[in-house]
Formats: C-alpha cells, structure tokens, sequence
C-alpha cells in the first residue's frame, strides 16, 4: 500500500460552479469521494490537500517529505505558470508527481500554455477534465508498480 497526496492550488475549491463549461460541475468534494474510493480499491491511501495560498502549498509539500508519501498528484493551476517557489519546492522533496490539469492548456491562451513544472514531473495529464485525476491514479499505479 502507498499514500499518495492530491494538492491542487488555487479557485479549484470553486469547482461545480466556476466556469463549468470549461471544469465542469463536480465539486472538489464529490471529486475527493470518488478518488478516495478509487485510490481504495487499489489498496492506496490517498490524502487531499486544497489551498488558494502559494505559501500553504509549499508548506504541505514540505511536510510530504516527513509522512512517507510514495507519490504526489499536483493540480497547481493559476500557480502553474508562476511559481518558482513551488517547483524548487517539488524538487527539494525529491517525491515523484504528476502534474494535472482539467482543461486543455494547450488549446487556451498563450500564457497557459507554460508549466514551470512539466519538465520536472514524471508525467503530465491535461484535457479530460474530472477524468484527469482518474487518469493519474491509474498513472500513480503503473509507476508505483
């Protein structure tokens, strides 16, 4: 059995009423509830972290180093395209993780199509919306052997 952690940044706690033509209408909660379930019957303990504050997610990342998690799963959104602090932080873990995202950054703005932790991590799913996280799961798995 792993532990796996799920941090995912900023407005995602807005999830099933932000922009739900682009992230859909499952809560962050209902999402949980299902990963939970899923990460269960693969014999996996899975953890859920959620903060619109860059200094709360590195602090959450630093204490992954300390409770033996095998393998983050990291929705850094708004903070994808700006945050040195958490890529350094990712780094300074050394836990491997997938990057996620619900939408296609790919097939919006300019600006979002530049990760500053693509290339650091062990994999990136974009574009299928709440099915991305089921898709790092099975992700996770395969990794995690």
């Amino acid at each position: 059995m792993a532990r796996l952690l799920i941090i995912n940044g900023p407005n995602l706690s807005l999830l099933g009423e932000r922009e739900p033509e682009i992230y859909g209408h499952t809560t962050l909660e209902e999402a949980e509830g299902h990963l939970e379930e899923r990460a269960k019957a693969d014999g996996h303990e899975l953890l859920f972290f959620q903060s619109d504050a860059e200094h709360e997610l590195l602090k959450r990342i630093h204490k992954a180093r300390d409770e033996d998690i095998a393998l983050i799963i990291f929705n850094p959104a708004a903070f994808t395209h700006t945050s040195v602090v958490l890529r350094d932080a990712l780094l300074a873990v050394g836990i491997p993780f997938i990057e996620v995202h619900l939408s296609n950054v790919f097939s919006r703005e300019d600006f979002r199509q530049r990760s500053f932790f693509s290339d650091i991590a062990i994999g990136i799913i974009s574009g299928f919306g709440m099915a991305s996280y089921d898709l790092a799961l099975l992700a996770a798995k395969h990794h995690l052997g």
